[in-house]
């Protein structure tokens, strides 16, 4: 939970579920958090070994984020996150 407790990290987890994302992709999904939360929250998952973060020689340099192997053992966890969500949002419609 120490891990995967923060606001966004989940969050940032279940959009790279679908495959590798730039940061400003990620910016884009996420419009709520900041720049810095965005960055450090990164740099955490990273350290964690759950995401990979590719720098590629381009200009501007391109920098693209993707789940690794452990990263991955997340999925069943993001897909019981979102069919959780999903539920919650029918129950408060009905």
């Amino acid at each position: 939970m120490r891990l995967l407790g923060g606001r966004w990290r989940l969050l940032i987890v279940s959009y790279l579920v679908d495959g590798p994302r730039r940061y400003s992709d990620l910016r884009r999904c996420i419009p709520a958090i900041s720049q810095r939360m965005l960055t450090l929250d990164l740099r955490t998952l990273e350290e964690a070994g759950l995401i990979e973060r590719t720098v590629y020689p381009t200009v501007p340099v391109t920098v693209q984020y993707e789940l690794t192997a452990d990263g991955a053992r997340l999925i069943p966890v993001v897909e019981v996150m979102r069919t959780f969500g999903l539920w919650l949002k029918e129950r408060e419609r009905g």
